[in-house]
């Protein structure tokens, strides 16, 4: 008599595919600094898996259920969160208790994500959602090529190769294409103390570290041009002959300008510590000289993409409103004292908070 067949294993219910439009908006909030799609998150209630975790102009943390042309962004605080899905206050709910967590998060930038979630104790899906969309990975190549130089010239001394992602370079590093290199290859291998086997691993640790770096400077220099207009914008507004006399706005306008020159002076500062950093690890490159630029850069990750994102956020908001000539001098003055003042002094905060640039 034969045996029976085993029963069939019952399969996981299918994971629907994201149309292109759908992908194309995950991979854009993924690149951004103050957006969190919370589907990367396991949550219990199903009505999150669609909504997204914000920073809204007055940087306040909300949780967006929808947004689209006609309707607007249909935000809900997250205090609000258990009453909108009908939890009794009693008991925290698991996941009322990761909304709070995610919502006192910084900034919402993939590399901010990878150390600050496992702080606040929230796991994600699939750890490897936490990265930058291709299309951002090319966009930041011109800003690698500043990190590769070094690394490439240890290698390749006479060489004029030109890579365009990481990626390129840990292939070429694993097949180097001449004897010296490869003999190049041993001795930073032999000072790293590491096998050679082992040189790929490195590689993508210092090109994941100094993209990250590159991600944040390109954020910076997107931004500068955006508050450099928006203080010219001020000056002009208190030069205005109908507000020129109001005092509030005098102030304001005074406080958030001086806010917004002494924060982008001090983050601009902190990248020129880290680019002196990383070019005194390459004059005497060793496995401790590349942990403590390792450790350093890392621990800027969260008060870098806080600042970047609070300033990502004003100015995008001031743009929409205000770009080329947009809007008169009431309409501006009205959302300088409202929108663009309420949380200007969080950016100084978390500014305030960064880290030694030491690195020791």
């Amino acid at each position: 008599m034969s045996e029976a067949a085993p029963a069939e294993k019952e399969k996981a219910p299918a994971v629907p595919a994201l149309t292109e439009d759908e992908r194309r908006e995950y991979e854009s909030d993924m690149d951004s600094l103050h957006i969190l799609p919370l589907s990367i998150v396991p949550f219990e209630l199903s009505g999150l898996k669609r909504a997204r975790m914000i920073k809204n102009v007055r940087l306040e943390t909300v949780i967006e259920m929808f947004k689209d042309d006609s309707a607007g962004s249909g935000q809900v605080r997250v205090e609000d969160a258990a009453k909108l899905f009908g939890i009794p206050e009693k008991e925290p709910h698991p996941d009322i208790i990761k909304l709070k967590r995610l919502a006192a998060l910084n900034s919402y930038d993939v590399y901010t994500l990878r150390v600050e979630l496992r702080n606040v104790g929230v796991v994600v899906n699939d750890f490897e959602q936490l990265k930058l969309s291709r299309s951002k990975n090319d966009e930041l190549t011109a800003y690698m090529r500043d990190f590769t130089r070094p690394l490439i010239s240890q290698v390749y001394a006479d060489s004029d190769t030109s890579l365009t992602d990481v990626s390129q370079i840990i292939d070429m590093f694993k097949n180097p294409d001449r004897g010296q290199a490869m003999e190049n290859l041993k001795k930073l291998a032999s000072t790293l103390n590491v096998a050679l086997p082992e040189i790929p691993r490195f590689l993508e640790d210092y090109g994941d570290i100094f993209l990250s770096l590159a991600y944040f400077k390109n954020c910076l220099d997107t931004i500068v041009p955006s508050i450099m207009d928006f203080i010219e914008s001020m000056e002009d507004l208190r030069g205005n002959f109908q507000l020129k006399h109001d005092r509030n706005l005098v102030e304001t306008s005074l406080f958030i300008e001086n806010t917004l020159n002494n924060v982008t002076a001090s983050i601009t500062g902190r990248f020129e510590s880290f680019h002196r950093h990383s070019n005194e690890m390459w004059s005497n490159i060793n496995a401790e000289s590349f942990s403590r630029v390792k450790r350093l850069i890392s621990s800027h990750h969260s008060t870098v993409g806080g600042v970047l994102c609070g300033l990502a956020v004003k100015m995008s908001l001031w743009n929409e409103r205000f770009s080329d000539g947009r809007g008169g001098p009431q309409a501006r003055a009205d959302f300088v004292l409202s929108e663009m003042r309420h949380g200007i002094e969080k950016i100084a905060e978390v500014e305030a908070s960064a880290p030694s640039v030491s690195g020791r």
